[in-house]
């Protein structure tokens, strides 16, 4: 795998990744997704690693990295497990950076410390069962109380990751505050009124934590609002622009993986008195799976030095996210078939890639989204 273009620090820290990702996850992991269970003692290392604070400045306890380190962390996380992968992907982007972005300063004094140390994690309700790629059709509402001190939030999320472990310490939801006027509100975790549902009993990403969530008058402090009134919905696209790059990279490493791990078994099995390496027609699969995962990760870090530089990289993620989701589905389509019936059996991980690639052209916005995000920003309207 090519890692040319990183530079010395980022490429540490695919190494320390890398090894963590290969002698502490990949030991544990099967059992956990087998079970459905949130990989409790793995999230803790990952804090111990600094990960939950790679794009965050020093000064609030962060590594002092950026978009693009993270990333590199991301991509070498699902080369072994997507499930550990988005965790972390969906605590930083969705969870903590809206804080980190838009919050007061007594809401990031409050609430980043254990957020950046990946002591407690965050979650981001923008979805609804009614409104998913159509987040405009939000139909939960915040109204004010009488007194003007409290948010008085009635409605429900769906898919919600990270909003329902034991060290989840808060969850930002969008609701209706108006006609057409759509804000974002912080709500704590075991506020009254605020139900999380059981988790979902997903085909995918079984060791991650994904719920359904129901607020019925949950009430919070009018100071929990999180960034301008009505503009919550404007926050979350821009939250969602730089979350595609970060779900690129996840597919990217789900996509090296299915390559890492087809190589290793063709190499092993022999079919007909020979590896079944030695044939043609498994070095082209393996050849073509190499060429997707290569173009994936060089469309997300085409798209995260755009984000880094501070330059337009809207198209540049869209397209990212795109073509390295779609990379993902068919490595792992083309890996499964290489591993022959092995491939559909849950101890092998091309099975457990397989099942969690097909996520990754739904979430954080569908691959029809990201068409519609690419085609109006070349001016077809």
């Amino acid at each position: 795998m090519d890692h040319f273009g990183l530079d010395d620090e980022q490429s540490a820290l695919r190494e320390t990744v890398a090894k963590f990702a290969s002698e502490r996850v990949a030991p544990v992991i099967g059992e956990h997704y087998a079970k459905h269970e949130f990989p409790y003692d793995i999230v803790r290392q990952m804090g111990e690693l600094g990960l939950f604070g790679l794009p965050f400045p020093v000064e609030i306890g962060g590594m002092g990295g950026d978009y693009a380190a993270l990333c590199v962390a991301i991509e070498e996380l699902a080369r072994i497990d997507s499930s550990v992968a988005i965790t972390l992907e969906a605590a930083i982007s969705l969870g903590a950076m809206p804080i980190w972005r838009f919050g007061t300063q007594e809401q990031k004094d409050r609430w980043l410390p254990d957020l950046v140390a990946g002591r407690k994690l965050a979650a981001f309700g923008l979805t609804e069962p009614g409104a998913g790629s159509d987040a405009g059709g939000t139909r939960t509402t915040a109204k004010l109380s009488d007194d003007g001190t409290e948010w008085i939030i009635n409605g429900s999320k769906a898919f919600i990751t990270n909003s329902g472990t034991d060290i989840t310490s808060m969850i930002t939801v969008t609701a209706l505050t108006g006609p057409k006027e759509i804000s974002s509100i912080i709500v704590p975790s075991g506020t009254p009124g605020l139900t999380v549902a059981p988790g979902y009993d997903k085909v995918g990403w079984c060791a991650s934590d994904t719920h359904e969530l129901h607020l019925d008058d949950v009430r919070v402090p009018v100071a929990n609002l999180l960034g301008e009134r009505g503009r919550g919905f404007a926050q979350f696209l821009a939250i969602l622009d730089e979350g595609r790059i970060a779900i690129a990279a996840l597919a990217t490493g789900n996509a090296q993986g299915c390559v890492d791990e087809s190589v290793k078994y063709a190499q092993a099995r022999h079919a007909f008195g020979a590896p079944i390496a030695s044939y043609q027609g498994i070095q082209f699969m393996i050849a073509e799976m190499e060429e997707r995962a290569h173009t994936a990760r060089l469309a997300w870090r085409d798209a995260a030095a755009r984000l880094v530089a501070g330059v337009d990289f809207k198209r540049a993620a869209a397209i990212a996210k795109l073509h390295a989701s779609e990379a993902a589905v068919e490595n792992a389509r083309v890996a499964t078939q290489i591993h022959g019936g092995y491939g559909f059996m849950n101890e092998f991980p091309v099975a457990r890639f397989w099942r969690d690639a097909k996520i990754l052209e739904i979430g954080e916005g569908t691959s029809e989204i990201q068409k519609l995000v690419i085609a109006r920003d070349l001016g077809l309207k």
